[in-house]
């Protein structure tokens, strides 16, 4: 499957040479900063013009041409086994649902709310590693933490088909929830190690169009896996849990020889080509600093802006884990059988993989994030209104189609732009790392918006979607306000000195460089 699925992306990322036209680093932008290693700025100040970050483009040789094949090569090196990793990461997480079928909850004695308690479980540990996690991607290469990670969770997916009782399972259960937990926030951080900010947003959608993929096909997968039943003298549910437990085990092994390290030592890269890669990260983060320095995990946790998008991505990431969790059954109420509300859940996920990839890929292009996320939220309102209104099953569909569509899409958008918006890489570390794990919170609430005491039209449900997509439209509006405002009076400031965000020499950046986003050249992405 992982030859298929890199054939897959090699094929995707092939139309990226035109997507990723270089862009002129002396806008006053700045860019989203990455984790540059020593030395790099040594190699800055040898190189970079002290007025114009620009002027540096010629002294490495690339022009535009060569900028796009680099880039290529970077996505076609790193692109396709993380989004492998994610797609097994989330067959994992979600073939809970698909042993219950083949009899999970009768081997293991589970009665009442055993089920939903195993599912709970999970997610309290899964938060609790996010913010550590990535501290720790600043500290150990990430080749080796993140194959780490991979390769943990696999065997506590083996471990969990070899268990007898319902302890075991929950024990399994939260060991899972913490070798999982770093992988979505590290990813993302990781892709920032490498790409400048206005192109991490598609190969972030890229990654996590994955899960709507492993939402589409992953039950036929576990159909396949369940007719092992018998095999070995064990059920079909232990046999989804085992196989796809190696499966992971082996995208964990080889993802330890493909995932590259850090750019300044990259083996894959010529040294012309590291040397290009680590200019472009310094130009984008504009020298602040990327040191660990504890006083930037302080800066991180006293930032009012983290915790509203922490609330922001708690909103979004329960409309996803909700819809992830009840889609075929609200579907199967709207009076379908079984099989075609099976069918019938697939085309919201076919299109929102679609939507999360195109919507980033724009986006990257018009440099905006807020504006996108304000439209799909739109359509997941208007989705869920149409829900709560109607009992026909046409209007019904459309409405669980439109709340599909606006609530996919909105995760990596967010996910970008709360990394665009915080610079110094330790503090975006921690920051993300605190704004995923609080999302999913969400998890845990999803479990529960959907009762089976409330079909089969699920009003109260359907309201709470409604409520929380519309919380969101208003905290992302607010903030497309403060960030705008706050543009314009460090625009104004510098003006009246003379300035523009484009225009602060060198030595001034370096004066500022411990401020993080809070420098007065830096310019937030709306």
């Amino acid at each position: 499957m992982s030859t298929t699925l890199h054939r897959i992306s090699s094929g995707v990322l092939a139309g990226l040479q035109s997507y990723d036209e270089e862009e002129r680093i002396s806008e006053g932008h700045n860019r989203m900063s990455s984790r540059v290693p020593d030395g790099i700025q040594i190699y800055e100040e040898e190189k970079m013009s002290e007025s114009h970050c620009g002027d540096s483009i010629a002294a490495t040789g690339f022009d535009d041409a060569a900028t796009k094949e680099l880039i290529r090569k970077l996505d076609l090196r790193l692109i396709p086994i993380l989004a492998t990793i994610y797609l097994v990461c989330f067959l994992d997480r979600a073939n809970v649902g698909n042993a219950r079928l083949e009899g999970l909850e009768k081997d293991l004695h589970m009665t009442g709310l055993d089920y939903n308690i195993a599912l709970s479980v999970f997610f309290p540990f899964y938060i609790a590693v996010g913010v550590p996690s990535n501290m720790m991607m600043k500290k150990v290469r990430p080749n080796i933490w993140l194959t780490g990670m991979v390769l943990f969770w696999s065997i506590m997916m083996v471990c969990t088909g070899l268990v007898h009782d319902f302890a075991g399972f929950l024990v399994a259960r939260c060991f899972l929830g913490i070798a999982e937990g770093g992988l979505y926030p590290g990813v993302v951080y990781y892709i920032t190690m490498w790409y400048p900010r206005n192109e991490c947003g598609f190969r972030i959608a890229l990654f996590f169009s994955m899960a709507t993929a492993a939402g589409a096909f992953g039950g036929l997968f576990a159909r396949g896996i369940s007719d092992m039943s018998g095999v070995g003298g064990r059920n079909g549910w232990s046999w989804i849990f085992i196989i796809e437990g190696l499966l992971t085990f082996c995208v964990g092994f080889i993802s330890y020889w493909v995932i590259g390290d850090y750019p300044n030592n990259a083996k894959f890269l010529s040294e012309t080509e590291r040397k290009e890669v680590m200019r472009r990260l310094a130009i984008d983060r504009n020298l602040l600093s990327d040191e660990w320095n504890s006083k930037y995990v302080w800066q991180a946790l006293k930032d009012w802006k983290i915790y509203v998008n922490m609330v922001l991505a708690f909103c979004l990431s329960t409309t996803v884990y909700s819809l992830s969790l009840f889609l075929p059954t609200i579907v199967k109420e709207m009076g379908y059988t079984n099989n075609a509300a099976q069918l019938l859940s697939v085309p919201p996920y076919v299109v929102a993989c679609f939507f999360t990839i195109s919507a980033s890929f724009v986006a990257d292009k018009m440099k905006q994030r807020g504006y996108f996320i304000l439209g799909f939220l739109a359509l997941g309102i208007t989705g869920s209104a149409l829900l709560i209104s109607s009992d026909k099953t046409p209007v019904q569909y459309t409405g669980a189609f439109l709340a599909a569509l606006g609530a996919f899409p909105t995760i990596p958008l967010l996910s970008t732009w709360v990394g665009n918006n915080l610079s110094g890489s330790l503090k975006r570390g921690v920051g993300f790392g605190m704004v995923v794990g609080f999302g999913n919170f969400g998890g845990i609430v999803a479990a529960f918006i959907y009762r089976s005491a409330d079909g089969p039209r699920f009003i109260e449900g359907h309201s709470i979607f409604l409520s929380l997509l519309s919380f969101a439209f208003v905290l992302t509006a607010l903030m497309m306000a403060y960030y705008k405002m706050e543009n314009n009076c460090r625009d104004a400031r510098d003006a009246e000195r003379g300035l523009t965000a484009d225009t602060y020499t060198l030595e001034m950046k370096l004066q500022q460089k411990e401020e993080g986003d809070n420098a007065t050249f830096w310019r937030y992405t709306i």
